[in-house]
């Protein structure tokens, strides 16, 4: 399958955009986090919907085991995480990234592969809770977080669209 390639504006070189900063950065994650929040109550009603299925009515308040409830979070990481693939595979952007029109690329400008995006999807959580992953973007050179660098990838910031009525 051949890797999506993106276009910013004809004879604009999308290795040459600027690196999203840190509040941008950040912005962008809180706008994500409502579909995020979303998502894990879907994820939630559909998993206490086949264990009352499943298990009978008493399931919903039954007590479950540490194997099932192990199961039941790398299951709901993996539904999140399948968000922020998806969306940087189609687009390289989700909608917080839209909204402040980031978008996740290569260095050359092209989309991220599948390697990529799902090692991000292992790093950046880790990154942002240790803090110094994100807060890395104040003093690296590039302005890249540590995700960025450890992954391979950018966010950069895209130019303003002409096309607003």
């Amino acid at each position: 399958m051949a890797t999506p390639s993106y276009s910013v504006e004809p004879h604009s070189d999308s290795s040459k955009l600027p690196s999203a900063s840190l509040w941008r950065r950040l912005i962008a994650l809180i706008y994500d986090g409502f579909l995020l929040f979303a998502i894990s109550l879907a994820y939630g009603g559909l998993v206490l919907y086949a264990r009352i299925w499943l298990l009978g009515q008493d399931a919903g308040t039954a007590p479950t085991s540490e194997i099932f409830q192990a199961a039941q979070l790398g299951v709901w990481w993996l539904v999140l995480s399948l968000f922020y693939v998806w969306c940087w595979r189609r687009s390289g952007q989700t909608l917080g990234m839209k909204t402040w029109r980031l978008r996740l690329q290569q260095a050359d400008g092209s989309a991220p592969t599948w390697k990529q995006c799902w090692l991000r999807c292992v790093l950046a959580p880790l990154s942002l809770a240790s803090v110094v992953g994100y807060a890395w973007v104040l003093f690296s050179a590039d302005g890249n977080c540590l995700h960025d660098r450890w992954t391979g990838t950018q966010v950069v910031v895209l130019p303003k669209s002409n096309s607003s009525p």
